[in-house]
């Protein structure tokens, strides 16, 4: 009888198992044809057919998306703000090298005016990050979950 039991405890592991590799594969599907691009750029998704776990998780993988696109766009800005940065330097050691005071002058007033920005840039672009670290968090936190209450009901089926 032991043995028969433990038979068809695997058996219904397996059949579980099956279904909800099946039904991620679904969800994936489902998930890919319901969302719909706004012109501000925000994707709406479509919550109808999907189970709460697959709506979840979609809204938290669209999260990350848009943080990660705000992160990549701060960056580009960061970059070309030193790009234009070291153009000044470069024309300030210039303006110091012919002797003219003025434009050196003013060529350090512009390097410390983007200097500014620059740590304000800074500022945004760490908090960006830290915003899309607690995103990807949050996710592998919802996965954990939702993979430990499936080996609980698993382990309650023995």
């Amino acid at each position: 009888m032991k043995r028969k039991g433990r038979f068809i405890s695997s058996v219904v592991m397996a059949s579980i198992t099956a279904v909800s590799v099946g039904s991620f594969a679904f969800t994936e599907s489902t998930y890919a044809s319901s969302i719909t691009q706004s012109p501000s750029g925000i994707s709406s998704i479509d919550l109808q057919g999907m189970d709460l776990e697959t709506a979840l998780m979609a809204v938290q993988q669209q999260r990350s998306a848009l943080i990660e696109s705000q992160l990549q766009a701060q960056l580009e800005t960061v970059q070309s703000r030193n790009a234009a940065i070291a153009e000044l330097n470069g024309k300030l050691a210039q303006a110091i090298e012919s002797g003219d005071f003025d434009l050196a002058q003013s060529l350090k007033n512009q390097i410390d005016a983007l200097s500014s920005s620059q740590q304000m840039d800074m500022l945004r672009l760490q908090s960006l990050s830290n915003k899309r670290n607690e995103a990807f968090d949050v996710m592998t936190n919802f996965i954990k979950k939702m993979q430990d209450s499936r080996s609980s009901i698993l382990g309650n089926m023995r």
